[in-house]
């Protein structure tokens, strides 16, 4: 094995490092999800989680806003049981 061989190996190992070094650094400060974010901030959201409360491990009460319209979710058992939607008093 000459010199230039070995220079060329060692040349590739730290290429390699370098670059899984520069993806852990953007994954830290982007987090996995850090593209789909970038590009989701831009449009206006219809719908978002207000709060969610866990029962017991098998289920779970969400509260969820969609089009200025809030309703609660029991979730669990592969199934989603909701209240009936109850009309709201004018203020």
């Amino acid at each position: 094995m000459d010199l230039i061989t070995l220079a060329r190996a060692a040349f590739a190992l730290l290429f390699t490092l370098g670059l899984i070094g520069i993806a852990a650094v953007l994954l830290r400060r982007f987090g996995p999800g850090g593209v789909f974010r970038i590009s989701s901030a831009r449009r206006e959201r219809r719908m978002r989680i207000v709060e969610t409360l866990i029962l017991d491990p098998a289920r779970r009460l969400v509260l969820v806003e969609c089009d200025g319209e809030t309703r609660l979710l029991m979730l669990g058992d592969g199934r989603e049981l909701t209240p009936p939607a109850q009309p709201r008093e004018a203020e």
